[in-house]
């Protein structure tokens, strides 16, 4: 048995929509498959621990809680992005993930800064994006659907052609609602605006995060779960997007 250890980013600052379930979907799985798992809160001014923590997420906040935990993460990010390009297992919901990138330009022109470890920007609308979502993504290695609900103002444009995103939008808006892309991947980094319960909703993915965190332990995890329950969940959630 091993102990698991996710490193959750300003839990009082960025945690709309129930975006913590999606932690505590890794951590009974993780327990599902013989293992513990422990969240630790990371908040503004604490230092992160690289060589202790398995994976690291941050939700969604508004555009005000993302100033805020902008200038404490701009201050980890050197250190941040090498962790990341050395595969360090990733997922940020909207807000974070929007600070992923250049920059962000509120409706009146206003301009916040990103941590540019990626080259695309985001511009806010006073018409946010909203409702469920279906995409279609390589995530995994091969092409699985995945669905989530959406809720945003900003607007996310890839200025690198080269960029991955998380997936190609079957119906709903995804990173702009023009171009049919949703969200970004980076070797073991999701990006994405699908809030709420992503995770649960989607076993796949929470599969890819925790074989990644397995990997970087030197661990195999060859325990088959019964998902029955929650892949049934995940057809009927598909079944009523694609015909709303």
């Amino acid at each position: 048995m091993a102990e698991f250890i996710i490193a959750h980013m300003y839990p009082d600052l960025m945690n709309l929509y129930g975006d913590r379930g999606n932690l505590l979907c890794l951590k009974r799985r993780l327990e599902w498959y013989g293992h513990q798992c422990v969240i630790k809160d990371i908040c503004l001014n604490n230092e992160l621990d690289y060589q202790s923590i398995d994976m690291l997420f941050i939700g969604g906040g508004s555009d005000r809680e993302q100033g805020i935990v902008y200038q404490d993460l701009i201050r980890k990010a050197e250190r941040l992005y090498k962790e990341i390009d050395n595969g360090l297992p990733v997922l940020c919901i909207c807000g974070a993930y929007q600070l992923l990138g250049k920059s962000y330009t509120g409706v009146e022109g206003e301009v916040m800064q990103g941590l540019g470890f990626f080259d695309f920007y985001t511009q806010g609308s006073k018409n946010r994006l909203v409702g469920n979502i279906l995409i279609n993504s390589n995530i995994t290695g091969e092409e699985i659907s995945v669905v989530g609900f959406e809720n945003h103002a900003g607007r996310t444009y890839f200025k690198d052609k080269g960029l991955k995103p998380l997936g190609h939008v079957v119906k709903g808006h995804g990173n702009n609602g023009e171009d049919r892309s949703e969200g970004i991947s980076y070797k073991k980094l999701i990006g994405t605006y699908l809030h709420g319960p992503l995770l649960p909703k989607n076993p796949a993915i929470a599969d890819f995060f925790i074989k990644a965190m397995a990997e970087r332990k030197g661990i195999t995890i060859n325990k088959v779960l019964d998902d029955t329950m929650e892949n049934f969940a995940h057809e009927q959630v598909k079944y009523q997007i694609l015909n709303s």
